[in-house]
Parts: structure tokens; sequence; C-alpha cells
């Protein structure tokens, strides 16, 4: 019984980076910014199926009608496995640290990283995300009340209108 909580345990951690890296490795701009065309959105999904792949806990059956992206790492994946399964067992060998020092950790992390983020690059964003939902945004907007009260489609409209005059 232990034995087999540990595999579907082991499973249930292989998944979180394929939730997370998967993800970052297909659409580099969430992360960077970047464009991505088609070419290198063809080339990304070749890295992440390979990650995916190296990732996996069972074996692929490969054959004449398997994609071409699969065939195309097919024969470093086993070695691309070993490699994933030392990663975990070294991780299960590492001491545990409590929830207090993680904190302290990642509140140090902030303070010291706190002056890299790109304040106007995220509000670029925002914009271009506003200005694609905007009829969507502003209709909730009137229909909320405690919006309507702080009069916050006024608001966004004005500074729609000051971002689309700087652009």
């Amino acid at each position: 019984m232990i034995q087999n909580h540990r595999r579907s345990g082991s499973l249930w951690i292989r998944s979180l980076p394929l939730r997370f890296w998967v993800n970052v490795i297909k659409n580099p701009q969430f992360v960077f910014d970047i464009h991505k065309n088609s070419i290198t959105d063809a080339c990304l999904s070749v890295v992440a199926q390979t990650f995916m792949d190296s990732c996996s806990t069972s074996e692929h059956r490969l054959g004449k009608d398997s994609p071409s992206n699969k065939l195309l790492y097919a024969k470093d994946i086993p070695n691309y496995k070993s490699w994933v399964e030392r990663y975990y067992r070294d991780i299960a060998k590492m001491p545990s640290i409590s929830d207090q020092d993680m904190d302290a950790y990642l509140v140090e992390q902030s303070r010291l990283h706190g002056n890299e983020f790109n304040t106007l690059s995220a509000l670029n964003e925002l914009y271009f995300y506003i200005n694609k939902y905007k009829e969507e945004i502003l209709t909730a907007l009137d229909r909320d009340g405690y919006c309507r009260k702080h009069k916050l489609r006024h608001k966004l409209e004005q500074a729609i209108n000051l971002m689309a005059g700087s652009s």
C-alpha cells in the first residue's frame, strides 16, 4: 500500500512541472516581452513534447504512425528520463524546510528583486487586454452598483483614452 501511495504521489509531483514549465515553454510571451512567430511556436512545441515525455512515468511505444515531434528526440528520452528520476531522488533526500523559513526566503527575494518589475510593460499589457475586451468590461462596470457609485467606467474610459492617445 505504501509503495502505491508513493507512486501516485510521484505522479502528482511530476504533474507540477508539466502544468507550469510546459506552459512557460510553449508560451514564453507570458513571461518575456517577445513575439512568438509560427516557426518558433513549432520549435517550442517539440521542446515541450520532449519535456513531457521525459517527465512521464509511462513508456511510449513509437511506430511509423507516431508524430514526427515525438520521433525527433525518441532516442534521447531514456537519458532525459534518467535525469528526471535522479532529480526527484535528489529532492527526496533534501531536508525539509519550515513554512516560516520559506516565507522569510520569499519575502527577502521579493525585496531584492522588487525594482526589477517593469511597470510600464505591465500597464501596456493590461491596456491591450482591456482594449480587447473593452465592451464586456465596460458593461460589467455599468451593471455593478459599487462600480457605478465610484464611477469606475468613467475612470477606465479616461485611462483608455489616455493610453490610446500616447500609442
